[in-house]
């Protein structure tokens, strides 16, 4: 994948919208991500910083834009850091 592009799972990942990142890519899977709009049902779908990611996880429906693609998985903060949320 490009430099400038990740995984849409491993970023779901490091920004920890689950605990592992074979949650994320059955999120993903299961037709309960949205990128930019459109329903993405492949985790091996490559996202860009600046586009809007919505979640519909089971604790709660997530409308993101990602501000950054991350290197690992690290603290709470640090994931914080990696989008905006967008909405209340």
């Amino acid at each position: 994948m490009r430099e400038d592009r990740q995984r849409l799972d491993k970023w779901l990942w490091y920004a920890r919208f689950a605990r592992t990142r074979g949650a994320c890519a059955r999120l993903v899977s299961d037709g309960r991500v949205r990128l930019n709009g459109n329903r993405v049902t492949q985790p091996s779908k490559g996202i860009v910083e600046g586009d809007i990611v919505t979640v519909a996880a089971e604790h709660a429906t997530v409308v993101a834009r990602v501000r950054d693609l991350g290197k690992r998985r690290g603290s709470a903060r640090e994931a914080a850091a990696l989008y905006e949320q967008l909405g209340p």
